[in-house]
């Protein structure tokens, strides 16, 4: 059973940091792109970073230079570490696994997490 596990969401204050981790099980970890998606409070679920298995990455606009993602293929865990933080980074954060090189969207992604929740204040 292939299973995401999130930790690491909590309260910060404008401007601060946070993060992420996600312990992945079940899947042979190498051979998946995994990323993190964000829903927002009365939003859609979106895009926010992704890395491959060789180690490339890739980031929406709205974080780029601000969030990081880092993976490490003999512990099956991948990080998000977040920085700058601002209101509208408010989500739910989902880690996510894919087979594709790319997952920018919900049909890319093969496995979701159940989510951390990061809730910053302004």
């Amino acid at each position: 059973q292939v299973r995401l596990i999130e930790s690491g969401g909590g309260l910060v204050q404008a401007g601060g940091s946070l993060r992420l981790s996600c312990a992945a099980s079940g899947l042979t970890f190498s051979s998946y792109t995994m990323g993190w998606f964000r829903q927002a409070p009365g939003k859609e679920r979106e895009f926010v970073i992704y890395i491959r298995w060789s180690g490339s990455t890739y980031y929406a606009d709205s974080v780029k230079g601000r969030f990081t993602i880092s993976r490490d293929n003999a512990k099956n865990t991948v990080s998000l570490q977040m920085n700058s933080l601002k209101s509208e980074d408010t989500a739910v954060y989902y880690c996510a696994a894919g087979s594709r090189l790319n997952i920018v969207n919900a049909y890319d992604v093969a496995y979701w997490g159940k989510g951390t929740l990061v809730t910053v204040s302004s």
